[in-house]
């Protein structure tokens, strides 16, 4: 703000100021003139040729029209680890853009309380999340955090179901029905919310270290040796920088559930574009920003436990104490891939997962423990038989002692 009592009419105000008002007689105050506010508008994707709802292709990587089969190409830069990030001020979240950009409805599960964004002419019903078919349209919140870059799809749909089918073929114990479960069948692709953080720590350290020693003593007429432990406090000082450090947005799947399909390849990261978006699910993020990045801290600290460990140089630590510090943190919201889906098992729910960059499988199966038990009854029965021999052929003789116990031991 500039304030002047020139008495000049041709002074003139600097570049980009205005006039403001003055409470006092005879001062003349000018501010920055405000910027002019762009009505962002909300994107249709429609085929320019046809006119039919499109959508984005994984396999051809731009959007495409499934009545005309004409391409659109999106115009998204790709970013990288290099997409805009944030610092942890009020300016920043002021500068952070809200809304999904495209046409959107939202579809809210009255079972688990899930929340994702679909096309307005999406038909799914089911939830991707846990199965239930107690969902309800609703008009697409504005006011969304948006994110500043994703990963689009890269494996399709057909790759996704062939990846499941080898996944559902790994491990005996399970339930052969497992392949007629209709949800395995139609996984959901889902851009699921993701925070990244960036921070520089700094750890102070102090611990007792050990160090070992080989000591000589005498005992019942010989010389003998041992290793001792000679303890002293030490102290040190670790820094470490932590670039894109991963934390789930969504607590409607769980955390190490989500590790296994891990990692994803950051440098495929793109500018966020609506269009990615058309004909896929959008999961809202539910765990915010300050909760997510108290996780993040939480996790950031575990590596640099692990770091100041390795620093003592020793593997005999006690009485281990830490202050660390936070600098340069920085934050960023973006969407990651994977296909989705829950299915109920004799009356117990399972998440399975499919990264959609990478096309990783993971997921929940459960036991068939009719065929464990048949698989440990089998194993067994000949160490059974022969302890059995043992007691037959020499009752009270050390063969039969030594059929017994060898019965016994493969039983055991």
């Amino acid at each position: 703000m500039v304030q002047t009592d020139h008495a000049d009419p041709l002074w003139p105000p600097p570049a980009g100021f205005v006039p403001a008002p003055s409470q006092i007689e005879g001062i003349e105050i000018y501010a920055p003139a405000p910027g002019e506010e762009v009505e962002e508008q909300t994107r249709t994707f429609k085929c320019s040729f046809c006119g039919a709802a499109i959508a984005y292709s994984a396999v051809e990587q731009q959007l495409a029209c499934p009545h005309c089969g004409r391409m659109q190409a999106i115009a998204a830069a790709t970013v990288g680890q290099m997409a805009t990030e944030f610092e942890f001020t009020l300016q920043a979240m002021q500068q952070a853009r809200y809304g999904w950009g495209g046409e959107r409805r939202e579809l809210a599960c009255e079972s688990c309380g899930a929340v994702v964004a679909v096309a307005p002419d999406a038909l799914t019903s089911t939830c991707a999340f846990c199965g239930s078919h107690r969902v309800l349209a609703r008009a697409a919140a504005g006011d969304i955090l948006r994110p500043t870059a994703l990963i689009p799809f890269t494996v399709d749909a057909q790759q996704c179901h062939a990846e499941v089918a080898q996944w559902l073929g790994r491990g005996w114990m399970h339930p052969a029905e497992l392949r007629h479960v209709r949800e395995l069948r139609e996984m959901a692709g889902v851009y699921l919310p993701f925070w990244t953080f960036d921070a520089h720590i700094q750890a102070n350290w102090r611990a007792e270290v050990g160090t070992e020693r080989t000591q000589r003593y005498y005992e019942n007429g010989e010389w003998k040796t041992r290793t001792v432990i000679d303890w002293r406090w030490r102290s040190g000082r670790v820094s470490l920088s932590v670039d894109d450090h991963l934390v789930t947005g969504t607590t409607r799947v769980g955390r190490a559930l989500l590790n296994r399909v891990t990692p994803f390849d950051l440098t495929g990261l793109v500018e966020y574009d609506a269009g990615y978006l058309a004909g896929w699910q959008a999961k809202l993020c539910d765990l915010l920003l300050e909760p997510a990045w108290e996780i993040g801290k939480e996790d950031m600290r575990e590596q640099a436990r692990r770091a100041c460990y390795q620093d003592t140089g020793s593997s005999h630590v006690r009485n281990f104490q830490m202050t660390i510090q936070f600098a340069d943190e920085r934050w960023r919201h973006i969407l990651l891939p994977v296909y989705l889906a829950s299915y109920h098992f004799d009356q117990r729910l399972f998440q399975v997962l499919v990264n959609g960059q990478t096309g990783k499988v993971a997921g929940q199966k459960p036991v068939d423990w009719l065929k464990v038990w048949l698989a440990i009854a089998a194993m067994l029965a000949p160490g059974a038989c022969v302890g059995l021999a043992g007691l037959l052929t020499a009752p009270l003789g050390g063969i039969g002692v030594v059929g017994l116990v060898l019965g016994l031991s493969l039983i055991h």
